[in-house]
């Protein structure tokens, strides 16, 4: 590899980022440049080669002046990132079109960088970056006027204000609202008192405040989680101002058309915004269940990656001289307390992907790069108590899978269900010792696909009083439901705003809850939670988080009580969702009539960060670094931009059973 120019890119704390290559043990410059110029790529000052067996280092400085809260790893403008892109040229016999060098190295490396890749480059304020946009030097005397003390006839309201106010008139009322985003005096009748109350706040007839009341104020300005409450609450008010088409849904029933339920907007899932684990997982979180005691369970990748170069397009496994991931890949968190419970897993997997939890406890584990199968007592270190599949083998016979995706065990028959997968288009059918039983499913048709097709099986929820087991086939966009006696197709639930896939669904009593995934370019879908009436398919609430972004939710699991957990695949993130305290629903099943009341569940603090970090045998490595692949743009909450899927090859004809 020949570099002839590179780019730098932090967000707004960053002062310098340097780049190097590294070859027996001496640093070359590759470029050091200040993250607050202008975005462009800079010639290297001197052409540098990297070779096999070179490391391509970079080191970056922040700053935190002016910050007076924590700063994290991710891609929104409160967050930072560390990014050094390169130019080069190869010989045409060595080039591929693509490829990926990322791993781990021992943080000894870095302690003979040059010390010029500590030293910050001074940046002239009026050509800052801001963003990706200049910081014009009109803006620069902004910061003086805001502390200004204004007087009361000179206070004047700006669209942003007003949210402000919104948000915090939100924070000293418990009822939930109804308002129209863009025209917010547009009100219906239930919504009149709070709209005079907010014209009141903008027409400054309530603005009038007691020094006692100032006070007060600011007192509850520093409470963080006070702030971060009221900001929440705004959030979930935002979210019922879609104008009320883009409320309508519809759900397709083979023969019977489209019809359109509207959301009420009275039942409702929030972020648990006291839950800590959104921060530094150790990396891309598979596979998220609940045990028999409702604890969290978390099934990761370690310091494994699904990327390009991970398979052939045989899907055979390429990267198998990497060995085993090395650390516990399975780690169980006390729902309440967030303590790190157990964890197990080591040197037994390789690309980690779908987890569930029997009615015994025991663990049921996908493998994706092995294609196959285990089952785990988690109580046992004897090793798996049943394996499914040949290592390394994939295939489509009976005794093979191919990157197989997700088990689910009859919680009565114990018979084991595994979709499979991203090569084979089917459900597997074995019997609680593993013998195989049978299979259904095909390949998605061109034209469409049709009841009892699939293109990539990835989650399975099975229904066992109804006697069903639901399927989310992902490129297809929907769910569907088969009879588990007769393997008869029941139904399928498809809604405009699942967009194009369906990642993952977890079923509890009358409620099927569902993730989706990141919209293709040119989509309007958003990536975003579901809660569905299970009798008829209903979407009876939507949710996000508010703390980052869904990029890849790739599992999602609830428990009875409501409490919901969704794991992302590319920002090494688990959240945890709540039923809004005393939301009530009423549901229609074939098995009776379903009446409950929900409340949120309290929730501790979680950071596996600190976890590693603190037991023996661990570390923190990988922790330091976030792929941020894609793009380098700083995203609001909401962003729907582009993504990258996980990895897997171009489906080829399928090969014969071996």
């Amino acid at each position: 590899m020949n570099v002839f120019a590179y780019r730098v890119h932090t967000h707004h704390l960053g002062k310098v980022v340097s780049g190097y290559r590294v070859r027996n043990g001496q640093w070359t410059m590759i470029g050091r440049q200040s993250p607050q110029l202008p975005q462009a790529f800079y010639p290297v000052e001197h052409p540098v080669d990297v070779s096999f067996g070179d490391i391509l280092a970079a080191r970056c400085v922040f700053t935190g002046e002016g910050r007076t809260e924590a700063t994290h790893i991710g891609g929104t403008s409160s967050d930072e990132m560390c990014n050094l892109y390169i130019m080069y040229y190869m010989e045409a016999k060595h080039a591929v079109s693509f490829m990926t060098c990322t791993q781990n190295v021992a943080p000894d490396t870095f302690r003979t960088i040059p010390p010029e890749a500590s030293i910050p480059i001074p940046v002239k304020s009026d050509v800052v970056m801001m963003h990706g946009h200049h910081k014009e030097t009109e803006n620069k005397d902004k910061t003086a006027l805001l502390q200004q003390p204004k007087r009361e006839e000179e206070e004047v309201l700006d669209q942003g204000d007003f949210y402000s106010l919104l948000s915090k008139l939100l924070g000293e009322r418990e009822d939930v609202v109804h308002v129209h985003k863009y025209n917010p005096t547009e009100k219906a009748e239930s919504e009149s008192d709070l709209v005079a109350e907010i014209a009141n706040v903008v027409q400054k007839k309530d603005l009038g405040r007691s020094d006692a009341r100032q006070g007060a104020e600011s007192g509850e300005r520093g409470n963080a989680i006070l702030v971060r409450d009221r900001i929440h609450k705004f959030h979930r008010l935002e979210s019922t101002l879609r104008p009320a088409e883009s409320r309508v849904l519809s759900l397709q029933h083979p023969g019977e058309g489209a019809w359109e339920p509207e959301h009420t907007g009275d039942f409702h899932v929030e972020e648990a915004l006291d839950w800590p684990g959104v921060y530094l997982l150790p990396s891309q979180v598979s596979g998220v269940a609940l045990d028999p005691n409702n604890n969290l369970v978390i099934f990761h990748r370690g310091d494994h990656v699904w990327d390009g170069n991970s398979f052939d397009s045989k899907f055979v496994y390429q990267q198998r001289g990497l060995g085993p991931i090395e650390e516990d890949t399975i780690l169980v968190v006390d729902p309440n307390s967030a303590a790190i419970l157990q964890s197990s897993g080591k040197s037994l997997f390789y690309l980690p992907h779908g987890l569930s939890v029997d009615k015994d406890g025991n663990y049921w584990l996908t493998d994706v790069a092995l294609h196959q199968v285990f089952k785990l007592d988690p109580n046992s270190k004897e090793g798996p108590l049943l394996i499914l599949g040949r290592s390394m083998q994939p295939g489509s016979d009976q005794n093979h899978f191919c990157q197989p995706t997700d088990v689910a065990v009859d919680p009565d028959t114990g018979a084991i269900y595994v979709s499979d997968g991203y090569c084979n288009s089917r459900i597997v059918q074995f019997s609680p010792n593993g013998n195989f039983l049978t299979q259904w499913g095909e390949e998605s048709s061109r034209s469409g696909p049709k009841p009892g097709q699939f293109s990539v099986p990835h989650s399975l929820a099975l229904v066992p009083h109804l006697g069903q087991l639901c399927v989310a086939d992902r490129e297809n966009g929907r769910i569907q439901c088969f009879k588990t006696d007769t393997k008869e197709f029941v139904k399928e639930i498809k809604h405009a705003s699942f967009g194009r896939n369906v990642f993952a669904i977890s079923y509890i009593p009358g409620l099927l809850f569902a993730v989706n995934g990141k919209p293709y370019f040119g989509d309007q879908e958003p990536v975003q939670g579901f809660v569905m009436n299970f009798s008829n398919g209903e979407i009876i609430d939507v949710f996000k988080p508010v703390r980052k972004h869904f990029d890849m939710p790739h599992d999602i699991v609830a428990s009875e009580d409501g409490t919901v957990y969704i794991g992302d695949v590319h920002t090494n993130t688990v959240w945890k969702f709540t039923l809004t305290e005393n939301s009530e629903h009423k549901l229609e099943t074939s098995s009776g009539r379903v009446l409950g009341r929900f409340r949120g569940k309290g929730s501790g603090g979680l950071n596996l960060g600190n976890f590693f970090a603190s037991h023996k045998g661990y570390s923190r490595k990988g922790f330091d670094r976030l792929s941020t692949e894609g793009s380098d743009q700083e995203k609001d909450e909401d962003d729907g931009s582009e993504s990258e899927e996980e990895y897997s090859a171009p489906l080829p004809t399928q090969a014969p059973s071996s």
